[in-house]
């Protein structure tokens, strides 16, 4: 039986996913920040036969505590870990910090997948064929990334913070591939195309009306998630892979740039050291899973 981690595990494609894998005879843990979501994943479950395999933590993956506090969680209740599938993203029109001083965007769409990432890796490596699934958009749009200002605090704009958002994941491929060569975990930037499901997110008029139009020719989930439980069946052999639906990318693209990569990561770690020291203190606190008979499970059943 594999173990599935999901974020965004409650909606969207996420949601999708979960249900998918769960009928497939996974475990599946989903992370999102409403409870009320949460339960009805587990419920969904439990009607179906699946309640002893589905749980939920509730999280706000905004927060670097948060992020932290979930992989100690994970970490209480498995041995091993399939795979980590990365689709927590939330659009916002306006700029927003979090309460540690991070761009939301920035915090989200990025920092909470390197967290993660690196995080559940050596749970990851335990597995037969561990792969991370970062639901973005590799190679899709300009190159670039505003190395002076990564948290857009000039010129903010919610669709430039979602096309950069995509630029540093691919270079956190890029860089997870070369810190971890030699390990079992595969890693793979994928980019499902749009979909008719739920677009997360706080909009002003102009974007909501955009976000409408997209929808209207978009794929149906179940076509959108196809080729992510392919790559989570049967992960590539190369330790880093990309694809635009099921569409292999070439890494010699600009946006997998090696050198860029390395830079990024070496501003990252700086950046959680500098601006976390003084909102973090001593070891994460628990997380408590809920499976479908909504109990705390503490500690539950291994994996």
């Amino acid at each position: 039986m594999k173990t599935v981690v999901i974020t965004g595990g409650t909606s969207g494609i996420g949601e999708a996913l979960a249900r998918a894998c769960l009928e497939r005879g996974a475990r599946v843990i989903a992370v999102a920040p409403d409870p009320a979501k949460g339960r009805r994943l587990l419920d969904a479950a439990a009607r179906t036969g699946a309640g002893g395999r589905a749980e939920f933590i509730a999280a706000d993956l905004s927060l670097v505590s948060e992020n932290r506090r979930v992989i100690a969680a994970i970490g209480d209740v498995c041995d091993s870990l399939d795979a980590l599938v990365l689709c927590a993203r939330y659009f916002r029109s306006r700029r927003a910090v979090t309460a540690e001083g991070f761009e939301h965007h920035f915090a989200l769409y990025y920092l909470s997948r390197y967290l993660l990432g690196y995080g559940l890796a050596d749970l990851m490596d335990r597995a037969k064929a561990p792969v991370v699934v970062n639901v973005a958009g590799p190679g899709v749009g300009p190159p670039g990334v505003r190395w002076d200002d990564l948290e857009l605090e000039r010129g903010y704009d919610g669709w430039t913070a979602m096309s950069q958002g995509g630029r540093l994941n691919d270079l956190l491929g890029v860089s997870y591939a070369a810190r971890r060569e030699g390990r079992r975990t595969r890693y793979v930037l994928h980019f499902p195309g749009g979909t008719t499901t739920g677009f997360a997110g706080e909009f002003d008029a102009a974007t909501e009306m955009q976000v409408d139009a997209m929808k209207q020719g978009a794929q149906p989930v179940e076509a959108a998630i196809a080729p992510i439980l392919a790559v989570v069946d049967r992960p590539p052999r190369d330790p880093l892979s990309a694809f635009v639906i099921d569409q292999r990318i070439d890494l010699r693209h600009p946006t997998f740039d090696p050198g860029a990569a390395s830079r990024l990561d070496a501003l990252t770690r700086a950046l959680l050291r500098d601006r976390m020291r003084t909102t973090l203190s001593g070891q994460p606190t628990k997380a408590p899973l809920r499976q479908a008979n909504g109990r705390n499970i503490r500690p539950p059943r291994r994996c």
